[in-house]
């Protein structure tokens, strides 16, 4: 993958990570997406400046949401 295409829209993206984009959304909302790294603000026009489109880095973010959502973490708290 060349460097010009690894920032891919919302709806792009949650679909390569097989999420949805209200829980891309949430994750960047939430500050485990981490802008300039994982997400930017489209430099494209925008309808609404005061509310940008963002772009993700798929694969920065998947390795994000690996780690976040991993079972083994999860079977931590089981017990």
């Amino acid at each position: 993958m060349s460097i010009n295409n690894i920032w891919l829209s919302s709806n792009s993206a949650a679909e390569k990570l097989k999420i949805t984009e209200r829980k891309l959304s949430y994750l960047r909302e939430n500050g485990l997406l981490k802008p300039g790294i994982h997400w930017k603000s489209s430099p494209y026009g925008q309808r609404k400046p005061w509310n940008p489109e963002a772009l993700y880095n798929t694969n920065l973010c998947k390795q994000i949401i690996k780690e976040t959502f991993s079972k083994d973490k999860y079977d931590l708290y089981a017990a």
